[in-house]
Formats: C-alpha cells, sequence, structure tokens
C-alpha cells in the first residue's frame, strides 16, 4: 500500500504541472491574438494602410528575436517557474502600456507616414506590443518543451503539446471575436479606448496567474542537476533536422498569424480592394476570423486523440499539402461568389453574414495549421536530449516570423492585392512539406545527447 502511494505522488504532481502548463498556452494566445484585430484601428487611421497595422504584430513578434535565446537560458539558470513567474509580470507591464495610448498621445504628432502624420500614442502601442511579446516569448519557452517533458517525448509528448493548443486555440478564437464587438463599425473615432476593457481583463487574469502558478510544483529538471556549468561540445545547431526545424517554425508561425491576419484587413476593408462588407466591418471580420481559430481548436483537439498512433511527421505532410490546396482555392476563385458565415455584431449579436467565399477556404486552413506548430517542434528536439533546452530558445527566437512574413505578406498585399499576397503562404507550407517529407530526418545520431552516454572529450 505505501509503495502504491508512493508511486502516485509524482503522478499527481505531474498533472498539476501539466494543467499549469495548459492555462498558460492559453494566455500565450490571448495575448498574441490581440495585435491583428487592433491593427485594423491603426490601419483605419493610417488611410487603409494594412502594413502599418499589422506593426503591433510586428513589434509582438520582433522582442522574440531578442529574448529567444535569454529565454532559453533562464530556464536553466532560473528553471521552469520562475521563468514563468517573470512572464507574467512582463505581460502585466506590456498591456498597461497598449492601455496607455489610448489615454495619452493622441494630440501629438512625431513625424509622417506615407503623408500621414503619426501620433505618439501610436509609439506607445508598439512599445507596449513588444514589451507583450517579451512575456508571450518567456511563456513559450516554459510551456513547450515542459509538456515535452512530461508527456516523455515522441508521440506522447507531442499529445500534450496539441491537447494545451487546443485551450491556445480556444483563446485565440475569443480574442478577435473580444475586439472586433468592442471595435463595431471603424469610424474615425474607433481608438484604443474602445479595447481598454479586454487589456484590463487580460491584465486581471494576469496577475491571477501569477497567484496561483506561485504554489504550483512544477519539474525543474535543469536545476536538478547543481549550479556546476558544463560547456558541450555541440550545440543543437549541430543536428540538421534541427536548423531545418528552425526555418520551419519562422515560416509555420508567419503562415498561422499571416492567413487570419491579413482575412481581417480584408474582410474589415470596405474599399474596392477589399470585401466590400457593409456595416459593422470591423466586427463581422473579427467574428469570420475566430472561426479559424476555433477550427484551429478542433484541430487540435482531434491532433491530441491520434497522435498516439498518427506520427507527427505525417500529420504535417498531411496538413501542408491540404493547406496548399486550400489556399490555392481561395486565390483563384472569383471575388463575386459569396456565402454567408456566422458573425458577430453589436447591434444583431450573432448571426449570418455575407462575406466572398474565398474567405471559407482561407478559415478552414485553421484545421491544418493547428497541428503544424506540435509537429515541428516534436520532429525537430527528437534525439536532442541534453541540448533540447538550449534549442527551446532557439526555436522561440525564431518565431519572430510571425512579425516578419505577415508584415511582408500585407506589404504585397497594399501593392498587388490581399489575395495575391497570399501566394507567399503557400511557398512557406511548400517548406513545411519538405521539412515533413525529408528535412525531419536526424542525421546526426553520432552526437552523444544522454548525460550517461560516453561524453566527448572535448566536454571535460
Amino acid at each position: 500500500m505505501e509503495k502504491t502511494v508512493k508511486a502516485s505522488a509524482p503522478q499527481r504532481a505531474n498533472v498539476v504541472a501539466i494543467i499549469a502548463m495548459f492555462f498558460l498556452f492559453a494566455m500565450i494566445s490571448f495575448v498574441t491574438n490581440l495585435a491583428a484585430p487592433i491593427g485594423t484601428i491603426w490601419g483605419y487611421k493610417f488611410e487603409g494602410n494594412s502594413m502599418l497595422g499589422m506593426m503591433g504584430n510586428m513589434m509582438n513578434f520582433a522582442a522574440y528575436l531578442f529574448m529567444g535565446i535569454p529565454a532559453g537560458n533562464l530556464l536553466v539558470k532560473i528553471g521552469y517557474k520562475k521563468t514563468a513567474l517573470w512572464a507574467m509580470a512582463v505581460g502585466v507591464a506590456g498591456l498597461f502600456v497598449q492601455w496607455l495610448s489610448g489615454v495619452v498621445g493622441a494630440d501629438v504628432t512625431l513625424g509622417s507616414i506615407s503623408g500621414t502624420a503619426v501620433p505618439l500614442n501610436f509609439y506607445i502601442y508598439l512599445l507596449g506590443a513588444f514589451i507583450c511579446g517579451f512575456c508571450v516569448c518567456m511563456l513559450n519557452t516554459v510551456v513547450n518543451p515542459m509538456l515535452n517533458l512530461l508527456g516523455g517525448g515522441g508521440n506522447r509528448g507531442n499529445q500534450l503539446i496539441q491537447t494545451g493548443g487546443s485551450l491556445n486555440s480556444l483563446s485565440g478564437t475569443l480574442t478577435p471575436l473580444f475586439v472586433g464587438a468592442l471595435i463595431g463599425a471603424l469610424s474615425p473615432a474607433s481608438t484604443m479606448a474602445n479595447v481598454a476593457p479586454l487589456l484590463w481583463i487580460a491584465m486581471g487574469v494576469f496577475v491571477f496567474a501569477f497567484i496561483v502558478i506561485t504554489f504550483v510544483s512544477i519539474p525543474e529538471p535543469n536545476l536538478a542537476k547543481g549550479k556546476t556549468k558544463v560547456k558541450y561540445s555541440h550545440s543543437p545547431w549541430n543536428f540538421r533536422h534541427t536548423v531545418f526545424g528552425v526555418i520551419g517554425i519562422f515560416f509555420y508561425v508567419g503562415i498561422e498569424i499571416g492567413i487570419p491576419g491579413t482575412l481581417n484587413f480584408y474582410l474589415a476593408d470596405q474599399s474596392a480592394n477589399g470585401a466590400g462588407i457593409l456595416g459593422e466591418a470591423s466586427a463581422v471580420a473579427g467574428g469570420v476570423v475566430a472561426i479559424y481559430w476555433l477550427l484551429m481548436l478542433v484541430g487540435r483537439l482531434v491532433s491530441s486523440v491520434i497522435s498516439g498512433k498518427v506520427s507527427s511527421r505525417v500529420q504535417l505532410i498531411v496538413v501542408s499539402m491540404t493547406a496548399i490546396v486550400l489556399i490555392a482555392i481561395a486565390i483563384l476563385l472569383p471575388a463575386d461568389i459569396r456565402i454567408s458565415m456566422p458573425a458577430y455584431s453589436a447591434a444583431d449579436g450573432f448571426s449570418m453574414a455575407e462575406v466572398p467565399a474565398k474567405a471559407m477556404f482561407l478559415v478552414l486552413c485553421g484545421l491544418c495549421t493547428s497541428v503544424m506548430w506540435g509537429g515541428i517542434f516534436n520532429l525537430a528536439v527528437e534525439g536532442l536530449g541534453k541540448y533540447t533546452a538550449q534549442a527551446s530558445g532557439i526555436f522561440m527566437m525564431m518565431v519572430v516570423g510571425g512579425g516578419i512574413m505577415p508584415l511582408i505578406q500585407n506589404a504585397i498585399a497594399n501593392t498587388a492585392g490581399y489575395m495575391v499576397s497570399y501566394w507567399l503562404v503557400i511557398a512557406m507550407l511548400a517548406y513545411l512539406f519538405f521539412y515533413g517529407t525529408v528535412g525531419c530526418k536526424n542525421v546526426n545520431t553520432d552526437i552523444p545527447v544522454n548525460e550517461d552516454q560516453a561524453p566527448d572529450p572535448r566536454d571535460l
């Protein structure tokens, strides 16, 4: 009986740790997905320039470039728990700065872009988005390797990442829906003050999460080895499949954010270049885009069930090819073919809105992108052993692709049209197909990766 109690205690601790990681996964999406729908406010102010509207998203992801590797080092120096706590404190600061952009600086002009005056509060907003980027980067660095570790790696590790990703998608579904409802019909009067209630709610959730995580016991595999610093002769960069995976993460995040982000601008743009939706266009766009994140939730739930039997590689190959087909159809489909899709507006609540059929095929891509992150991460760290923590920091650095690639996509959209910009997404998906078929194979199995393996003489 005593042996049973001793055996079950670690299992209970792991369950609490897993739940805590799932909760943090949801917060990552909540903070990240504020940027694109809020960007419609700034895009409207800058005469429909969707590239400038995506600058908040760009700043959010640019933080990964600076914080990715330091965040990985934090895991080694202070552990998973303290890194998560610091991340939530930084998140509160970033959200507060974004709220300030709706309160001060609107009447002060600092330069101009394309002949349009740029107010001070735009720069304040970008600073807040940048700070929030540090927060979500640190949280991502904690969550992914921890879930993979708690699952024991392999298919089970991927299964936990996909399950946590389901909550991430649920949070991502609600965020653009709430932002669109708060903004309603875009007008010169639309400001950051419109979304202030959501920012305060997010700050409150972070404070609550900080208190909860403080009392949660989280395994600390790196701290358990003591404070002796070991210098390894190799690094994650010595593994070809990891390097290809790093590039895959860069493109994947650009795909995940670029598809719904550009769709949001397309549907909210009431000019001839946009979808031509009447009424509360921003609210309708937010409601339609929310379906994309909802389908990501569905896809991750399905993946969490089948990942024990269907490998990450097979899933990645299937979904990347399917997404290529869906986006190609959306690009080539005539714009005047319209369908009804669920949407939300302050006036009518939940209802059906008439939108271009292109939107449906782009929204369906949520089923495909849902499993890509977990699949790429799982394949890229497979066989890394003691180099996994370092690799996690590198992956987080490359999440900057979620800022760079959508910015490039919207630069193309401004000059050649929204649908033309999706050819860039197809090119990135083609790379993921290559990674799933060829690039994910570990050809560096001769490098010692476990502590109990014979060490390389250069490690001594």
